[in-house]
């Protein structure tokens, strides 16, 4: 099961497919980052930056 590389909360596979970087990495979850904030960093490297 994924987990939150900053807290080490599990997340769902539906979670890690959506937030995760090229990597794989999940930098936030929901437990240890605000849904904003979430949203945000996957708009920014949607775009590229």
């Amino acid at each position: 099961m994924p987990k939150c590389d900053h807290c080490g909360a599990h997340v769902s596979e539906r979670f890690a497919r959506v937030f995760a970087d090229e990597y794989g990495e999940i930098h936030a979850c929901v437990s240890c980052s605000a849904n904003a904030g979430i949203a945000e960093a996957a708009k920014e490297r949607a775009r590229g930056t």
